[in-house]
């Protein structure tokens, strides 16, 4: 089923972990991804929470400016009742989730959040991992439990399949061509 972005959010754990993306050659796809939050939030109105370690100065004027920064701790965020709030009053009950460290933070935070009764989506292409290694095997423990995996671009082109405005869809597949 299609996302709604009328009822979506992005979490994002500890973003900057990890340094400066822009520094990363391996991090290409990473940096593509992060250039693209703007276009959630300023096209389809998606909220998007950091949590954790964020770094405003590692990451662009254009990317801060779509990024609203809780202190919460990363393992125990579905707790927090600032966030629990924020997800209430935007109406969220699909969560696209990203961050660092994959097999640790991001793995626990998907599995309670699924806990919790969210449809919880991972975001591969901004979940980095400590252990390249473990990699597919939280994928496949994360699909087990019904957590798929996106990319940023695939949630834009479902929300705009979703929202089922031509103008909208053009917009965005001429965005990602």
């Amino acid at each position: 089923m299609l996302a709604d972005p009328r009822h979506s959010c992005l979490v994002l754990l500890n973003l900057t972990r990890g340094g400066r993306v822009a520094d990363q050659a391996i991090d290409l796809r990473r940096a593509e991804s992060l250039a693209l939050l703007p276009v959630c939030r300023d096209v389809f109105g998606v909220p998007q929470i950091a949590i954790g370690e964020y770094d405003q100065s590692l990451l662009t004027d254009q990317i801060t400016a779509s990024i609203e920064h809780l202190d919460v701790d990363a393992l125990s965020l579905w707790r927090d009742p600032r966030l629990v709030a924020e997800l209430t009053e935007a109406g969220a009950g699909v969560i696209f989730l990203g961050g660092a460290f994959l097999e640790e933070e991001v793995l626990i935070a998907a599995l309670e959040g699924a806990r919790c009764g969210y449809d919880i989506r991972l975001l591969s292409d901004l979940s980095m991992d400590r252990h390249e290694a473990d990699r597919p095997l939280v994928l496949a423990r994360l699909a087990h439990y019904g957590i798929l995996a996106t990319t940023v671009r695939q949630a834009l082109l479902e929300w705009a399949a979703a929202l089922g405005d031509d103008a909208v869809s053009q917009s965005i597949l001429g965005l990602l061509s």
